[in-house]
């Protein structure tokens, strides 16, 4: 459960490129010519063109203003006098602000704990953070940790999600970029609670090269050996149909991690994908929720 980064991808900006070289203009060039020459002075160019941005959502850079533009020469043809020149000046990158708090696309959806409430820390790395611009897809995952988890209680559902968001905070990219934090927007523990993640305004870090518009939602457990609580899958089914008729997601957008062309991986264990099968199947407590809430959806 990877993500991709960016993330922001490039903090800062270099000024490269200055030039202005007037002096070779010949004593012997015509009134016309050094009108047309007088005007070329120095550029200012910016590393890290916008082609190279791509639709993962690279923030745009810091703001460079118009480079300064030569005196014109309205004289006789005469030696241009370089050492009057005025030099154009050096610009000092400044750093992209980190992003303050976001709020979830669409508002945190009703019953969810928001993540005030087990950690006080912002994003552990925002420099990598991008931005999700709009969602149109939902990824079914479990922590698969060694331990099999089985409390109900509040406090140990805390310490198990702080433990995943300190383990995802030291991972890294294809980039070598570190995870801005937690890859999940929604993690669902034991006894049906839901806790937000990471905030739904910025893409997560839970399936490899898919993140963009890709809302990641974690069962607490490894479902290669246990199983999913009654309880769990419940909330699971009403939790990812609200998301869905929220955000017009159809049901065959609604996949586990190992379903995706890129993904290798077993998560989300045997157990909870043969879950995930029977109940967005004919029949199935997502699929029915949906027939009798929003049938367009099933389409």
């Amino acid at each position: 459960m990877t993500t991709p980064p960016t993330k922001l991808g490039g903090n800062f900006l270099s000024v490269g490129g200055l030039a202005a070289d007037t002096s070779g203009v010949l004593n012997d060039l015509s009134r016309r010519r050094l009108l047309q020459a007088g005007s070329v002075f120095g550029l200012l160019s910016l590393v890290g063109c916008a082609s190279q941005q791509t639709a993962s959502g690279d923030l745009p850079g810091v703001p460079w203003p118009e480079a300064p533009k030569g005196p014109q020469n309205t004289g006789s043809p005469t030696k241009v006098a370089t050492a009057t020149r005025p030099n154009p000046p050096i610009l000092t990158p400044q750093p992209v602000p980190a992003p303050g708090p976001a709020q979830p696309i669409g508002g945190l959806p009703s019953g969810v704990i928001p993540r005030t409430r087990w950690t006080t820390a912002g994003l552990a790395n925002p420099s990598t953070v991008r931005p999700m611009k709009g969602v149109n897809c939902i990824t079914i995952h479990h922590d698969g940790m060694p331990t099999p988890f089985f409390s109900e209680s509040l406090d140990d559902s805390i310490r198990r999600l702080v433990s995943i968001r300190d383990a995802h905070t030291r991972r890294k990219n294809k980039s070598g970029e570190r995870w801005a934090d937690i890859g999940y927007h929604f993690v669902i523990d034991r006894s049906g609670r839901v806790f937000e993640g990471r905030p739904l305004a910025y893409q997560g870090a839970h399936v490899e090269d898919c993140n963009e518009h890709n809302i990641g939602v974690l069962c607490m457990g490894n479902f290669e050996n246990q199983s999913p609580s009654k309880a769990q899958t419940d909330r699971l089914d009403g939790f990812v149909a609200d998301l869905m008729r929220q955000h017009r997601i159809p049901l065959r957008s609604v996949r586990t991690h190992r379903e995706w062309p890129s993904a290798s991986t077993a998560c989300p264990g045997r157990n909870l994908q043969l879950y995930m099968a029977r109940t967005r199947g004919r029949g199935g407590a997502m699929a029915l929720t949906l027939a009798q809430n929003d049938p367009t959806l099933l389409a």
